[in-house]
């Protein structure tokens, strides 16, 4: 899995922010060293020595003083020149409608595709090479949406959609996160990103547009009864069974398709599943989801159900 360093741009839009950050290092690294040598021989030149005069007073002097005056507003003005194409390369404006709306709970993140009806949680995925228009938002509190190697940061505002776009050159897999303190679990509300080839990410759509897969055993038929029948069903969508329409918690139709848990805090395995339903409170204090005390056959049913879902 990539790592979310945002000094390897894989994307046209993280490029243009990366390129713009560099030139404009090396400008403020060159007027550092400048304004440090111009410091560190005035200290050695002008120091005091016994016997001679002060050195001569420059206050006043309008040609020094139009100089530092003008020097500084010119690099503004040529920071201001770089940074102007890098804007549009890294934002250009948004179309009418979003390709994918992206919104921040506490602490996790819902991704719904208008066009398809796809909707998903803590996993995005694109078409590799393909510019994504996404449409911010959130159901609580201030939450910001970045995904370092892909694209630029943005707040996710309640009330107040915003937007970004979001690409990647290449398929691959991008670590992203929740970059604006959010409450207890802030730091474990992360976000992957899955960019595919088009083919296959249109082959990704439609098995998630599938019903979720009935159960098969004893035990799955059972764990889908106990979805049913506990408040699990009160807050979690699950297509295809009858009443789990909630959008209060993240959609489980396709779980066990999805590489981590609690938005990143646990890899998604059958064992760490059994894990979080034990007891997720302990393993991400502070998240919505409460604890319920199941038995460990209930466990184990609800688990091996919940691990089914593909």
């Amino acid at each position: 899995m990539s790592s979310s360093n945002a000094l390897d741009p894989q994307s046209p839009l993280a490029r243009a922010i990366y390129d713009l950050g560099i030139v404009s290092g090396i400008i403020l690294a060159l007027i550092f060293v400048i304004v440090t040598g111009g410091v560190v021989y005035a200290i050695f030149h002008f120091r005091a020595r016994a016997g001679e005069p002060d050195p001569n007073q420059i206050a006043g002097n309008r040609k020094v003083e139009v100089t530092w005056t003008v020097i500084p507003f010119l690099i503004v003005v040529l920071l201001f020149a770089l940074t102007l194409p890098a804007m549009n390369r890294a934002d250009p404006p948004p179309p009418p409608s979003a390709d994918v709306v992206v919104t921040g709970h506490q602490f996790w993140w819902q991704a719904d595709y208008p066009a398809s009806g796809v909707t998903t949680a803590n996993e995005i995925h694109i078409p590799a090479g393909k510019p994504l228009s996404v449409r911010l938002e959130s159901k609580d509190v201030l939450h910001e949406f970045w995904v370092p190697k892909l694209t630029r940061k943005m707040t996710n505002v309640p009330g107040q959609p915003n937007h970004i776009w979001l690409q990647a050159d290449k398929p691959g897999t991008y670590i992203g996160q929740c970059s604006e303190f959010c409450g207890t679990q802030h730091a474990w509300m992360r976000i992957v990103v899955v960019a595919e080839e088009p083919t296959q990410f249109e082959q990704w759509q439609q098995t998630q547009l599938r019903p979720a897969q009935a159960p098969t055993s004893s035990a799955t038929t059972k764990g889908l009864e106990l979805f049913r029948t506990s408040t699990c069903i009160n807050c979690h969508a699950i297509n295809g069974v009858p009443g789990a329409n909630s959008r209060v918690a993240p959609d489980l139709t396709h779980v066990a398709s999805r590489r981590q848990l609690g938005a990143g805090i646990l890899e998604n395995t059958p064992s760490n599943m059994r894990a979080w339903l034990k007891s997720p409170q302990h393993i991400k204090p502070g998240a919505l989801m409460p604890d319920y005390s199941l038995t460990d056959e209930q466990l184990d049913q609800l688990s091996e159900y919940l691990s089914t879902l593909r």
